[in-house]
């Protein structure tokens, strides 16, 4: 039995190759947010030292991003200064704005530029009706949520099987299977997610270049800024992956244990 579980009541009826699997997924998600960090840090580093750097032309971000806008038709889609850490720099396609982080809005900065061109690129994916774009616009609600609704969702089948089914787990069961549902949905959409910014980095790029709003230098270093953003979105999904599987197997573990203990009972 592997030192994750000894002594542990709840699993002792639980068989050793998921005991075995719960630690090693275990041992991963503790890797992966070990690298999480490190990436982050550099990440921080590069985000500061082009924000440090000003551009050519001299556009701030809100600038960069207005622009752009009003140039491909979307004169409707404002441009907001955020402070928030829940949307930080975004597009909303409900609330028709371009969110960016008050840290950068203001700055003819590298950084500023990248991501004032970037936010209004995934508008004009919007405008245009890709389809990555259109499926991440209806799934938007639950990549949020989504994970926040695994304990509720187990609580409230825990509170009807004492009241209804005498304890007999079926519907802390089926909630978690629920759960888990929503839980898969959030990460499909994580990907879908890293695809169309992945889209709209590259129509950012390819914009500024023919319209003249930055240097082959300048694009350079948002690309290198960009490639960041993607490894730490790709190390964020990793986890999100890491964790279903956890549920998964310690799901499969009190089904186990409940088994075990119904037939000595």
């Amino acid at each position: 039995m592997p030192p994750f579980f000894e002594n542990i009541e709840a699993f002792e009826n639980v068989s050793p190759a998921i005991q075995w699997a719960i630690f090693v997924v275990g041992c991963l998600i503790v890797v992966v947010a070990a690298v999480s960090v490190v990436i982050s840090i550099w990440l921080s580093i590069k985000y500061f030292k082009f924000n440090r750097k000003m551009n050519s032309k001299g556009l701030t971000g809100e600038q960069a991003a207005r622009q752009i806008l009003d140039k491909n038709g979307l004169q409707h889609i404002r441009v907001s200064v955020m402070g928030s850490l829940l949307f930080g720099n975004s597009y909303s396609h409900y609330f028709k704005k371009v969110r960016i982080r008050r840290l950068t809005t203001k700055k003819p900065s590298i950084t500023s530029l990248a991501i004032g061109a970037q936010k209004s690129c995934l508008a004009i994916l919007d405008k245009e009706g890709d389809k990555d774009m259109k499926t991440r616009i209806i799934l938007t609600p639950l990549m949020y949520f989504g994970p926040f609704a695994f304990i509720p969702l187990v609580l409230i089948g825990v509170v009807i099987d004492v009241i209804y089914f005498n304890f007999t787990g079926v519907a802390t069961i089926i909630s978690v299977a629920l759960g888990l549902g929503i839980y898969v949905i959030s990460f499909v959409l994580s990907v879908m997610t890293l695809k169309t910014e992945k889209k709209a980095q590259d129509r950012a790029c390819l914009i500024m270049k023919q319209d003249n709003m930055a240097t082959d230098e300048e694009i350079d270093m948002m690309k290198e800024l960009f490639k960041l953003y993607n490894i730490q979105y790709i190390n964020d999904i990793i986890m999100e992956f890491l964790q279903l599987i956890m549920k998964i197997l310690q799901l499969v573990a009190r089904v186990q244990g409940s088994s075990s203990s119904s037939s000595r009972d």
